[in-house]
């Protein structure tokens, strides 16, 4: 990209709304989007609410308590705290996370018209998407001159082929937009930039396998640069059990509870988001960290972390299976990046596939850790979605940037 001649300072900010809380990071636009800092205000509708920042260097500030009296007013807060900082009057251009965007295949700049479609969409994601739209129509609201970037999960995934796509129930609902989307699209895509920036032929040519491993955990297979399939569906509650959401489910489950336990859809709806994956079947934590620590003295807790390595190595073979042949597994995320001992379990056995770690390599986190004999290049590769969501704005045309390159 070729920087704008105006030596004004410019930065764009990355918005990651989540269920409790919001991830917020600045980036100085100039040759490429460098980040002057991020932070996280947690607790949001809970007691307790309050906001943390670190600068460049990481350097993390005292918890600040926010006056979040309602769930709406958090985006409130963080805005007027946004505002005392000396930066923000050279915010060009803000990108938000948008979790579910249905056929959408580009960041797009929000309108009234993409607005009222997100909100005809909430059905599909009411656990994102409202406090996500709170987030943007409170910048509107309050900024009507910034720029303002949808950014979508869903967007990586549209290059599936059409049967990965289609989900076998009546034919009726597939023309009403019911098919598998697939998620984690910006840290997938995150990933392939790092790839090609680390010089793996696979980025480009080759079959890949994307484990994003964390409270929320998915993989995806990609094949010559494009996703193929993904574990995640028609919503971010299926596929591999995580932290609180049970992944994929028998469908019969849910007239069975209904008739046997009298469970209604709401009822079912917040077990399988809020209290299954690692926290129903461990009874004790939604943290894999606390997991390993318990593990040797629960059975619970041993059982729930089987079961995650159990399913992830089941959706490792099978999406090789998919692509034909693997020539690169990446694990990211916080459990992909930092448990060495559940990477270890995923891909034990799976010498046939050509995957050999590096014991020692992998104890440590390396870069790459897989064995020198292993056919199958194995990466660890911290995953960064405000970067991403950065990437896109600077590279919005209307932002006077123009690219030399392709991404």
């Amino acid at each position: 990209m070729k920087p704008n001649p105006d030596p004004t300072p410019r930065h764009v900010l990355a918005l990651n709304r989540g269920s409790s809380s919001i991830k917020f990071a600045l980036f100085r636009i100039d040759a490429v989007p460098e980040r002057v800092w991020r932070g996280t205000v947690e607790r949001i509708g809970l007691s307790g609410t309050a906001l943390r920042w670190s600068d460049a260097a990481g350097v993390m500030s005292e918890p600040v308590a926010f006056p979040v009296t309602t769930r709406d007013s958090a985006a409130d807060s963080l805005i007027d705290w946004l505002e005392q900082r000396d930066e923000f009057a050279s915010i060009v251009g803000v990108g938000h996370r948008v979790v579910h965007g249905m056929r959408h295949t580009e960041p797009e700049p929000i309108t009234p018209e993409l607005l009222d479609e997100l909100h005809g969409i909430i059905p599909c994601d009411p656990e994102h998407l409202p406090g996500e739209l709170e987030l943007i129509e409170a910048f509107w609201r309050r900024h009507p001159q910034l720029l303002q970037l949808a950014c979508f999960d869903t967007a990586f995934h549209r290059t599936m082929p059409r049967v990965a796509t289609l989900l076998p129930i009546p034919r009726r609902f597939d023309a009403k937009g019911i098919q598998r989307y697939g998620f984690h699209g910006l840290s997938y895509a995150y990933l392939m930039e790092e790839l090609s920036r680390l010089g793996e032929p696979a980025a480009s040519k080759g079959h890949l396998i994307l484990a994003h491993l964390g409270n929320g955990a998915s993989m995806a297979a990609v094949r010559d640069g494009k996703s193929v399939d993904t574990s995640m569906g028609f919503t971010p509650t299926a596929g591999l059990p995580m932290g609180t959401r049970s992944g994929d489910l028998d469908p019969g489950l849910v007239g069975y509870l209904a008739r046997s336990e009298r469970m209604t859809v709401g009822e079912f709806h917040r077990m399988v988001n809020q209290e299954s994956g690692l926290l129903g079947v461990s009874e004790t934590s939604s943290d894999m960290r606390d997991l390993l620590t318990l593990e040797a003295t629960d059975p619970r807790v041993a059982e729930a972390v089987q079961l995650f390595c159990y399913q992830s190595k089941k959706y490792l073979g099978a999406f090789a299976a998919a692509l034909g042949g693997l020539d690169t597994l990446v694990f990211s995320g916080g459990i992909g990046e930092n448990c060495p001992s559940i990477r270890s379990r995923i891909c034990e056995g799976l010498g046939f596939l050509g995957i050999e770690l590096d014991p020692i390599r992998n104890s440590h986190n390396a870069g790459v850790i897989s064995a020198a004999i292993s056919r199958v290049v194995v990466r660890v590769i911290p995953t960064d979605e405000e970067s991403m969501i950065a990437r896109s704005v600077w590279r919005f045309p209307g932002l006077g940037f123009t690219p030399d390159t392709g991404r």
